[in-house]
């Protein structure tokens, strides 16, 4: 054994200083983790932990305009709650949702809540402690999931699983502490595959209690949803696996979606939620880039969130979007798989681009009256011609632009920016400044940039070398010419 060795008064003094040190570093960094803590789920299911018969002690019900700025649901509605005994009470009604209309010219018989499809939006804040009712008035039994929630087992609302069906008539009662902030949502979980694609489904947005980062002017949430609705018919096809034809925004397809309307330099969110039963979504938004800040997992840290303009919103999944805007102007925001922006486009037709079809209709008229052949050129024109279609139907519909028809349809819709608006209402198309539009090319501007047109423009014009054209940097080795195909080696030879 070694012998004790003797403490001096200086090494006293020195040993306890640094003791002390070392407690103040460790202090500060359990502030840190804390603070980080209040504003990021640490992501663990802390109400599954203790699951307690009795109620535990709760944050005070938040205050809507005073804790948080309300969620706006297009096209949609939030939930109306009370407090009753200092937890947030909601009710949810299951039932059918005759006649919903997805744009005018297409109405289905749809599955719901409280008379709307989708389901009203429910709007909470982190530590509210929530009691939803769900009462149940469809033709079959039914479960509710609250989706990427925590929650003790027995609320997670699995049909079979951690609960009895709620049965035609019965109304359930759901309850738990919200542990966390973030974009979610609440659907079926019994007949997953019926229900969910004749509508029974919703969003469930929680503020967090005490945001780290400004709260946003605007709050804007979507929940992104395909359908199969055969043009004729009135209801969804649950069946289909995929080819669905019908691609919503809160249950509307444009021209019916409604746009988002910021004034110029606010904060504005988008939330994303894809509840689709086979198909992802990147959404596209013009005019900004924006920050990817959540996901239904919770909120990204600010290191790790990456800036986009177009962001895949995954089947089951939610993402969460942040930005300034700061460009005025009615800026599309869209799916970028392009025919998930056409309403009930069909593909049991031949390819016709490119054909000549010189003669053929005056000939086809002699046995069918009326005949026009399509699509030799695209289907761009198609949604304005007004052509006779199915009943209940919309085949190629988009809707009126302040230019011209506007060829999109499906999940498309506008962010309108303005400067100096004091309502929110739809303040129209946008009025550009003079000399901002894009429009024909004047002869002098053509002949000041040394742009040369093709003398017969219905033809694929043939490039000739540019050997001679300015080059900005080191010319091409070899001139360029026109990728010559099939088609423009015709169109070549004279």
């Amino acid at each position: 054994m070694k012998p004790f060795k003797k403490i001096s008064r200086r090494n006293f003094v020195a040993g306890a200083a640094t003791i002390a040190g070392s407690a103040a570093v460790l202090h500060r960094l359990s502030a840190q983790v804390q603070n980080a803590a209040s504003d990021q789920p640490d992501g663990t299911n802390v109400a599954a932990k203790v699951e307690k018969a009795s109620t535990p002690q709760n944050l005070p019900p938040a205050e809507p305009g005073k804790d948080y700025n309300p969620v706006i649901t297009p096209n949609g509605s939030t939930l109306p709650w009370k407090v009753v005994d200092g937890v947030k009470v909601y009710h949810l009604i299951a039932q059918q949702v005759p006649n919903h209309e997805f744009a005018p010219g297409l109405v289905a018989n749809c599955w719901g809540f409280n008379g709307q499809v989708h389901g009203p939006t429910i709007e909470a804040v982190e530590g509210d402690r929530v009691r939803i009712y769900v009462t149940n008035q469809l033709p079959a039994p039914t479960a509710i999931h609250w989706h990427g929630i925590f929650l003790p087992n027995g609320m997670d609302g699995v049909s079979g699983l951690t609960q009895k069906p709620i049965d035609p008539g019965d109304t359930f009662k759901y309850e738990f502490t919200l542990k966390q902030h973030g974009t979610h949502m609440y659907h079926s979980h019994h007949d997953e595959m019926t229900q969910m694609a004749l509508g029974l489904m919703g969003l469930f947005v929680i503020h967090p209690r005490n945001p780290k980062s400004p709260r946003p002017d605007r709050d804007f949430a979507f929940m992104l949803s395909e359908w199969k609705i055969i043009p004729g018919t009135s209801r969804p096809d649950p069946n289909e696996m995929t080819d669905f034809n019908v691609f919503t925004l809160n249950a509307k397809v444009f021209p019916a979606t409604a746009p988002m309307v910021a004034k110029l330099g606010q904060r504005v969110r988008i939330r994303y939620c894809n509840l689709s039963a086979m198909d992802h979504h990147p959404m596209h938004l013009h005019g900004v880039n924006f920050k990817v800040t959540g996901t239904d997992g919770g909120q990204i840290p600010e290191s790790a969130q990456q800036v986009e303009t177009t962001v895949l919103v995954q089947v089951g999944s939610t993402r969460t979007i942040d930005f300034v805007a700061d460009a005025p102007g009615d800026w599309p925001l869209h799916c970028h798989m392009t025919h998930h922006t056409m309403n009930q486009m069909g593909h049991n037709f031949p390819n016709l681009i490119g054909v000549d079809k010189t003669g053929l209709d005056k000939k086809l008229r002699r046995f069918i009256p009326g005949y026009m052949t399509m699509g030799e050129a695209g289907m761009g024109d198609m949604g304005e011609m007004g052509m006779p279609a199915p009943k209940n139907s919309l085949p190629m519909v988009g809707g009126p632009g302040p230019f011209a028809y506007i060829g999109m349809g499906g999940m498309f819709t506008t962010l309108k920016v303005r400067e100096g608006i004091t309502d929110y209402e739809d303040p129209g198309w946008y009025k550009h400044p003079p000399g901002t539009v894009a429009d024909v090319a004047s002869d002098d501007d053509l002949k000041r940039d040394g742009i040369q047109l093709p003398t017969d423009s219905r033809e694929t014009a043939s490039l000739r070398p540019v050997s001679s054209e300015p080059w900005c940097g080191i010319p091409p080795a070899k001139p360029p010419t026109l990728a010559r195909n099939e088609v423009t080696s015709r169109n070549m030879v004279r």
